[in-house]
C-alpha cells in the first residue's frame, strides 16, 4: 500500500507489444511479477492483559519516508543509464484525456528515421494505448498499475529491461493520467513534460501545482479547439508561472498538426 497517496502500488503488470504493420494487430507478452504478502504472525495473549496500542502516528511518518526514498534511489539507478546511452528520457504527465498518446502518435509518423524511439505506457487497466503506439510502429511496453494511480522508478526498470533502448535514441514515458500522485515520484527522466489541453480550463496550474512546479516543458494541446471556448492562454501561462517561472511553453494541436515544429526542435536538444 502506497502511504503518500493511499494507492496499491502491488500486482502491476507488464506487457510488451511488438511493432505491427497493421492496426491493430499486436503481440503482447505478460511478465507477471510475483507478490509476496507478508505473513501475519499471531501471538497468544492471556486474556488478563491489556490489548497493545496501535502504534505511534510518528511510525507512518517514518514510512512515507521510507517509501520516497526507496523510489528515489532506483530513479537515480534508471538516470544513470539514460545518461550513460546518452537517451533522452521524456516523462509525459497530465490529466486523462489530454492527448498524451495522440502528440505521441503524430510524433512518431512525422519524425519515423529521424529518431529512434521506445514507448512506456502506463495506465491502470487495458493496453489500448499501447495497440495504438504499435501500429506506428515503435517498440511499447504497457504497464497496468491495477489500482496505482502512478508510475514508479522500479516499474520504469523494468519497462527498460524489456525495450533495451539504443544508444542516443529517445524514450516517452506515457505517466498515468492524474495530476496529483505522479507529481511526486522521480522516474529517472531526462524532463517532465506537462501536457494539458485547451478543454480542461487555464486554472489547472494553481489547482495542481505540484505537478506544474516540477514541470520542465507545458505542452499546451488541442489549440485548434480555442475559437469554440472560453479559455485564456496567458492567463494559463501567468498562473503556470506562479508555481514555476522557468517553465517552457509550447502551444501544439496533435490533431492538425499546428505548433508540432517547435515541439520537434525541443526534443532534438541535448540535455547531457
Amino acid at each position: 500500500m502506497c502511504a503518500t497517496c493511499g494507492c496499491s502500488g502491488n500486482g502491476h503488470q507488464l506487457k510488451t507489444l511488438l511493432p505491427v504493420q497493421k492496426p491493430g494487430a499486436f503481440a503482447g507478452l505478460t511478465l507477471d511479477r510475483q507478490v509476496v504478502q507478508p505473513t501475519e504472525v499471531q501471538s497468544e495473549i492471556p486474556a488478563v492483559r491489556v490489548q497493545t496500542p496501535p502504534p505511534p502516528v510518528k511510525t507512518l511518518v517514518e514510512l512515507e519516508r521510507d517509501i520516497l526514498d526507496k523510489n528515489k534511489r532506483m530513479a537515480e539507478r534508471n538516470r544513470g543509464f539514460f545518461e550513460a546511452r546518452n537517451i533522452r528520457a521524456i516523462n509525459l504527465v497530465s490529466s486523462p484525456g489530454s492527448g498524451k498518446t495522440a502528440l505521441l502518435e503524430r510524433t512518431l509518423a512525422e519524425q519515423a528515421g529521424k529518431e529512434q524511439f521506445y514507448v512506456i505506457e502506463g495506465d491502470q487497466q487495458t493496453t489500448r494505448d499501447a495497440e495504438r503506439i504499435a501500429a506506428g510502429g515503435a517498440p511499447v511496453v504497457q504497464i497496468n498499475t491495477g489500482k496505482g494511480c502512478h508510475l514508479e522508478a522500479d516499474m520504469v526498470h523494468q519497462a527498460i529491461r524489456e525495450l533495451q533502448p539504443a544508444t542516443d535514441s529517445v524514450v516517452f514515458i506515457e505517466n498515468v493520467g492524474n495530476l496529483v500522485c505522479p507529481s511526486m515520484f522521480d522516474l529517472g527522466e531526462s524532463r517532465r513534460v506537462v501536457v494539458i489541453s485547451v478543454t480542461e480550463g487555464e486554472d489547472k496550474p494553481i489547482k495542481y501545482p505540484d505537478m506544474f512546479h516540477t514541470a520542465d516543458l507545458c505542452v499546451i494541446n488541442k489549440i485548434d479547439l480555442l475559437p469554440y471556448l472560453k479559455f485564456d492562454v496567458e492567463q494559463l501561462k501567468e498562473y503556470a508561472r506562479q508555481v514555476n517561472p522557468k517553465l517552457e511553453f509550447l502551444e501544439v494541436s496533435a490533431t492538425t498538426g499546428a505548433g508540432m515544429d517547435g515541439w520537434y526542435a525541443w526534443l532534438s536538444q541535448s540535455w547531457q
